[in-house]
C-alpha cells in the first residue's frame, strides 16, 4: 500500500477548507472565544474500513498547528460502530471548524475502502486480484485509489499515460478493417515500454488481440459462458480481465471463470459514504 504523504495531501486540504470556510467561520467566530481549547472525538458509527486518517489529521493540523491528535487506527482496518477513530486537542474554533471537511474525508475515503474490501473478500482464495478504474472524482483519483488499496483491491491505471488501453472508441476512430492488429503495432511502435490492454467484447476480437500480441485482453460485458470461451480460446497467452456490470452477487461466478483480473467502477463511482461522527467534549 503506497504512503499516502507522497500525496499532495496538504494542497488537497488547504483547497477543501478554502472552499468551506470562504472569509471565515462566522457561527463559530460569533460564538467561541479565540482563546478556548477543547477536545472531540471522531467516532465510527458502523462497521466500516477506514481509510484517510492522515489525511483528516493534516485538517485539523492546518488549522492549528498546535493540534495533539492520537489516531487509534491505521489506514486499511476495520473498525466496529462505536469505536473512537481520532482524539484531538486543540483550539475549539479549529476543531469546530474543521470539522466537516475532516468528516468529508474520511467518510467519503473509508467507504471507498470499505466498499472495496466486500469485493475483495467475495473473491477469497481464487487468485483473482480486483482492480479499480478511473471513474473517480474529478480532484480525488490519487486519495480514492489509496482508499482502494486501503480495502484490499488494487488499481487499474492512475491516469492515461502509464498503460495502453485500446478501446471501442479507439478502434471506432482507427476505422480500419484490421482495427485491432494496427492499433497494436502502433501502441508498441510509439510506448514500446508500457504494457497494452485492448477491450474485446466478442470472442472475434479477444483472439485478434491474442494473436496481434495484446499483453492483457480485457473481456467486456461478456457472460459467464463467454468469458469461459475466450479464457479457453487465449490459452495464457495473454493475462485477461472481465469487466462490467461487476455486481458483489456475480463477482464469485465471474472469478471462478479463470480471468487474472475483475475491474469494477463500482468501487469508486458507487461507494457510499459510510457514518462517521464528530464530538466535542464538554
Amino acid at each position: 500500500m503506497p504512503d499516502l504523504a507522497d500525496i499532495s495531501i496538504r494542497q488537497h486540504v488547504m483547497a477543501a477548507l478554502s472552499e468551506d470556510i470562504g472569509h471565515g467561520d462566522a457561527t463559530t467566530e460569533a460564538l467561541i472565544a479565540s482563546d478556548s481549547s477543547g477536545r472531540a472525538k471522531i467516532i465510527a458509527r458502523e462497521t466500516l474500513t477506514i481509510a484517510g486518517v492522515a489525511v483528516a489529521k493534516a485538517v485539523f493540523v492546518e488549522l492549528d498547528n498546535e493540534a495533539s491528535i492520537d489516531a487509534h487506527f491505521e489506514d486499511g482496518e476495520e473498525i466496529q460502530s462505536g469505536e473512537c477513530i481520532l482524539t484531538v486537542s486543540g483550539q475549539l474554533r479549529s476543531l469546530l471548524t474543521g470539522e466537516r471537511t475532516a468528516l468529508n474525508y474520511l467518510q467519503r475515503l473509508s467507504g471507498i475502502a470499505t466498499q472495496s474490501a466486500r469485493y475483495a473478500k467475495a473473491v477469497s482464495g481464487t487468485g483473482v486480484l480486483i482492480l479499480d478504474t478511473r471513474k473517480t472524482t474529478p480532484g480525488w483519483r490519487l486519495l480514492e485509489k489509496y482508499a482502494v488499496q486501503c480495502g484490499g483491491a488494487r488499481n487499474h491505471r492512475r491516469g492515461l499515460d502509464d498503460m495502453i488501453l485500446i478501446k471501442d472508441n479507439h478502434l471506432a476512430a482507427l476505422s480500419s478493417e484490421c482495427a485491432i492488429a494496427e492499433a497494436i503495432r502502433r501502441a508498441r511502435l510509439i510506448s514500446p515500454d508500457l504494457k497494452i490492454e485492448v477491450e474485446a467484447e466478442t470472442l472475434d476480437q479477444a483472439q485478434q488481440a491474442t494473436e496481434a500480441g495484446a499483453d492483457i485482453v480485457l473481456l467486456d460485458n461478456m457472460t459467464i459462458e463467454e468469458l469461459r470461451a475466450a479464457i479457453k480460446l487465449i490459452d495464457g497467452r495473454a493475462q485477461t480481465e472481465a469487466s462490467g456490470g461487476i455486481t458483489l452477487e456475480t463477482i464469485r461466478e465471474i472469478a471462478s471463470t479463470g480471468v487474472n483480473y475483475i475491474s469494477a467502477g463500482a468501487l469508486t463511482h458507487s461507494a457510499r459514504a459510510v457514518d462517521i461522527s464528530m464530538k466535542i467534549e464538554s
